[in-house]
This record gives structure tokens, sequence and C-alpha cells, in this order.
């Protein structure tokens, strides 16, 4: 795909389901969603540009209906800057196709007092009108008092006609999308301390939280999905990072003790495995390239994944950790595929 030809291109809508208020059966994912109380839609694999995904990918991932991305601005950095291009792209002032993304960037330096050389940093990076999520990252058991001071600032960073918002357009310039959404439009945060993210689930200063859950990371199943009605529509928007990885190794590799025929999960199972557990609107990915976007993308297409499957899954993660050794598992547990 060329960059040039993304303005002609008509949007792209990968389930009118949704739009024809044709119901939805349990098991199907719509490819787009509603994030949490937001009023964003956002489609549900997320593309991170942490696995070093060029600028001519990232418009391949859009044009595939992938309308979710997350920039980094400090912390690795450099691997992020390849899909730069591509977002300034979609995303600058006068991009015919801002509306049809939703832009999350992450500062990874929790301190208020570094908030506007963050927010300025992206602004002129990627030559945007405004933020969707500015995410504070990594908060970890060590920064719960950083955190809250950052939580503070939420009411002067989000929203139109913010302190905020007026001292951008006083260093890049007034213009209508600015003052329409305001230099961020919504506020989150990427846990790596559950305890944490479950104290601030409720908080009216957090739109969004993101923690880490795969196979082998079950414990956000507890302490953050479970803990949300799906039926209420002021609960935050959920994404999930690390889907795919954990310590113990890359999950699709076959863990130790495991049966010969017994299912293998491919990566796109493994997106597909946090995205049926509940209240999750987001899977953040790493993918790299064009194969990976398409075969994200036809897998999701399969649906959620059975109770059965989800409960293999967990078996699979706790063999990966060694928390579990073959013989302790009952037979009628285990699934064969070829």
């Amino acid at each position: 795909m060329k960059i040039n030809d993304l303005e002609s291109r008509p949007p792209i809508n990968l389930d009118d389901r949704q739009s024809l208020n044709i119901k939805v059966p349990e098991l199907e994912l719509p490819h787009y969603r509603k994030l949490g109380r937001t009023d964003l839609k956002v489609s549900c694999l997320g593309l991170g540009g942490g696995g070093g995904i060029s600028s001519a990918d990232t418009l391949y991932a859009f044009d595939r209906g992938i309308n979710y991305f997350f920039y980094s601005s400090d912390l690795h950095h450099y691997l992020y800057s390849s899909m730069a291009g591509a977002l300034k792209k979609l995303c600058q002032r006068g991009s015919a196709v801002r509306d049809r993304v939703v832009l999350a960037t992450v500062t990874y330096i929790k301190s208020p007092e570094v908030a506007l050389a963050a927010l300025l940093d992206q602004f002129l990076e990627l030559g945007i009108d405004y933020i969707d999520v500015l995410f504070w990252g990594w908060i970890g058991t060590n920064d719960a008092a950083a955190f809250a001071d950052c939580l503070n600032l939420s009411n002067d960073l989000r929203g139109p006609g913010t302190v905020y918002q007026r001292t951008i357009e006083k260093m890049i310039g007034v213009s209508d999308r600015l003052k329409k959404m305001g230099a961020v439009r919504y506020i989150g945060a990427s846990f790596h301390d559950l305890d944490l993210a479950h104290q601030w689930l409720d908080s009216s200063l957090l739109d969004v939280v993101m923690v880490r859950h795969n196979v082998a990371h079950r414990s956000a199943q507890s302490q953050v999905f479970n803990c949300l009605d799906a039926q209420n529509f002021d609960r935050p928007g959920i994404s999930t990072f690390k889907s795919a990885g954990s310590h113990s190794g890359a999950l699709w590799d076959i863990p130790e003790g495991l049966p010969a025929g017994c299912w293998i999960p491919s990566v796109p199972d493994l997106y597909r495995y946090s995205l049926s557990q509940n209240c999750v609107d987001v899977c953040l990915t790493g993918m790299r390239s064009p194969a990976e976007i398409d075969a994200a993308t036809l897998g999701i297409a399969q649906g959620k994944l059975t109770q059965a499957e989800i409960d293999y899954l967990g078996i699979y993660g706790d063999l990966h950790r060694k928390r579990l050794q073959i013989q302790d598992i009952p037979t009628e547990k285990l699934i064969y595929r070829s």
C-alpha cells in the first residue's frame, strides 16, 4: 500500500452487523467495540510499536481494520519510532482519516512536572492535533504515591478547555480539532501491579486500564476483569498486553511434558484467550509484518474461545510455568488437535 493512497480509501467496516443492529452470538468477537465508558470505537486488536513494525506495515494494519495504535515517546522510543511516519500520516493536522484512528500514547516518566514536556514531544514528533488516550506507563508496586500525583492532573489534562490545551495551543498553534477535542481526550495507565490496578478501577480520574494477561499469568482475571460488570456502561476501558509472551518463554513454544498431539495454540489463539475474558476491550499486540497481521485478523474472526478451550489453555499456561505435572492433569481436560 502506498502512503499517498491513504486519504482516498473509503471507510473500513469489518463488522457491518453492528451498524445493522443484528444480534451477535455470545461466542463471536465483534471487530470493533466501545472502549469502556469512553466514546472511542476501537478494534479488538491494538498495535504497538515495541516489535519495531515499519510505517508501511502499520498502514497495512490500518487497511486491515486495526485502528488502535499505541506509541511511546520515551522508553523504547527507538523501536517505536519506525511506526512514527505512519502515525503522522494517519493523525497529523489535516488528515482525512483522523476520526477513524484511536491514538494512544504513553510516557513512562511518572511525574506531573514533566507531563507537559512529554506531551509536547509527542505533538511535535507526530504533528498531531490531539491524543485519544494518554497513558501513564509501567505503574509498579513502588509507584503508588507518584501515580496518585499524576492522576490528580486528569481534569487539567483531558477534555477541551483545559490548562494543558491552552498551553499546547500557545506552543504549536490553534486548530479546530484541538479546540474541539482538547489536547488529551482520555487518561489511561499501564499497570505492573494488579493490586494498584484494582484500587483505581472505580476512579473517575482513570478512563482506561491496561494490564498484563496471558495463559501463564491469569491473575488479572480475578483482580481486574471479573471485578467489572459488562453491563455497566460507566466502567473503564480494559486493554491487555503481553498476551503471547512470558518470562517462561514464548507461549506458542511447546511446554515440557505436553503429550504429543495436544493443541498448541497459535499467537492469534493467545490473543483470543485475552479477548474471551470479561470486559476486555483491546488486546495490544506487537505484530511486525503483514503475515502476522493477516493471521491475527483471521484468527479473531473465529470468535471467542469456548470454556473448554479456556480451561485447557489455563493448564497449558501452568505447564509453561512448571506449576503442574502432566500426570496430575485429568486426561479429559486435554484437547487434541492435528
